[in-house]
């Protein structure tokens, strides 16, 4: 059988660090889970013109997360808040690759920015810093190292996600600021944390689309595995 192609959206940079020179960067384990799930990785430079072949010819896409936010514009708010940080170019070529492969009906997971992005592109609006918006809110960007679980959430029976995962609560590392706000038409909440805030989205018009905000990459759990097996499993069809 062939292995189906996995679009990754990565990073970049103007310059600085690594190279002097604008570059791309995405971090080894979004694209190891894919090839141990049974995905070939594909990184996807942030080429707009580019979007139409690259939908045509992947068979799923990962939208990745990064240190960086939507740019409050793209849904509606009129006020930014200070702790906002835009990467534009890229935010706009995500938004782009999602459009197309939702309307081409392929897997599309988002993982922590990803999913806020997912939620963006389907109508959604975000909490812009958790702290000034919850009240009583988890320590949401975990002070511990990325690669160790942090807090527990719960998944929402009946959803897509709580068939795959197979448990009622996950506990899960995070690292974000932001998170979706609202509940648009067409979209599920499939996970929720302790406090509230909405940890996990899906919608049920679309073969395979599902966003967490927590990093699955990490395989913390069985749970973690079975989203990524789930993920590359769809693309197959």
């Amino acid at each position: 059988m062939t292995k189906p192609l996995i679009g990754i959206t990565v990073d970049s940079e103007d310059g600085g660090g690594y190279s002097v020179f604008p570059w791309l960067a995405l971090r080894c384990n979004y694209a190891s889970v894919v090839v141990r799930a049974g995905g070939v990785p594909v990184l996807l430079p942030h080429e707009l013109e580019r979007v139409d072949d690259y939908a045509a010819t992947l068979d799923g896409l990962l939208v990745s997360g990064g240190d960086f936010d939507v740019d409050p514009a793209l849904f509606g708010a009129t006020e930014r808040h200070p702790k906002v940080a835009t990467k534009d170019g890229r935010t706009a070529f995500e938004a782009a690759m999602v459009r197309a492969a939702l309307n081409a009906d392929k897997p599309v997971l988002g993982i922590c920015g990803g999913q806020q992005l997912l939620h963006v592109v389907l109508g959604g609006t975000l909490i812009q810093h958790i702290p000034d918006e919850v009240e009583n809110a988890l320590a949401h960007e975990q002070s511990n190292p990325r690669d160790e679980p942090d807090h527990a959430v719960a998944i929402v029976a009946g959803t897509m996600l709580a068939e795959i995962v197979g448990v009622g609560e996950m506990v899960v590392n995070s690292a974000h600021h932001q998170a979706a706000k609202d509940v648009p038409e067409g979209v599920i909440v499939n996970a929720r944390a302790p406090d509230g805030v909405i940890e996990g989205i899906e919608t049920s018009a679309h073969r395979f689309c599902i966003g967490v905000q927590w990093h699955p990459e990490f395989e913390l759990s069985d749970g973690d595995r079975r989203i990524f097996d789930a993920f590359v499993d769809a693309a197959r069809r």
